[in-house]
């Protein structure tokens, strides 16, 4: 009787190189979809602008129907910021004296209602360009503006009993249908600033 041997099998493998750079491709592709999902959502354009009713200098509403149909700027600033609201608007001068036939409006919301009237606004912006267009309103209606533009303002009490407004310092650009294009940048020549903006008319 012939002695029966056990079958022999080939021995196993482990996974090779390539089937290794394979599965580690998959798991990082994964985490990748899986933190995509999971982080919050950025901000979309769409989502930054809207309707709005404030006053000018005159007591005349002024709403966006009035930029309706031409590319605007916006800008959100008090008449007693020491600095950076001054500096902004002198800056937007500087642009705007480059395209001196250009019908561009460019709206100075106040972020202070409560020292800012009509008046006072359209007082202040009378040292610079005169298509800057200065605005005030309610606190309700201000409020409400900041919310659709995505505006930080907060009071900041000084050391004398009176406050000043800590508040983002953005300059919005707005197309003819009053949809959010960019967070228009001044960091840069007048001349170039000029025009980037002159493509729009």
């Amino acid at each position: 009787m012939s002695e029966v041997k056990p079958r022999s099998f080939p021995p196993r493998r482990g996974l090779g190189a390539r089937a290794w750079a394979i599965l580690a491709a998959c798991l990082v592709l994964a985490l990748a979809a899986a933190w995509i999902a999971l982080r919050p959502p950025a901000t979309p354009a769409s989502l930054i602008g809207g309707p709005f009713h404030l006053e000018t200098g005159d007591g005349k509403p002024f709403s966006d129907a009035d930029v309706r149909g031409k590319p605007f700027l916006v800008y959100f600033g008090y008449t007693h910021c020491p600095d950076v609201c001054p500096t902004t608007l002198a800056q937007i001068s500087d642009v705007l004296a480059r395209l001196p036939e250009k019908p561009i409006r460019v709206l100075f919301v106040t972020v202070d209602p409560e020292r800012d009237t009509p008046k006072s606004m359209a007082d202040y912006v009378s040292s610079f360009d005169p298509r800057i267009v200065g605005l005030s309103g309610g606190v309700a209606e201000i409020a409400a503006m900041e919310r659709a533009y995505r505006v930080y303002a907060r009071k900041a009490p000084t050391r004398d009993g009176d406050y000043s407004m800590d508040h983002s310092s953005v300059v919005y650009l707005m197309d003819a249908s009053g949809r959010f294009v960019e967070a228009f940048n001044m960091e840069r020549s007048a001349d170039e600033a000029a025009k980037e903006l002159a493509t729009y008319f």
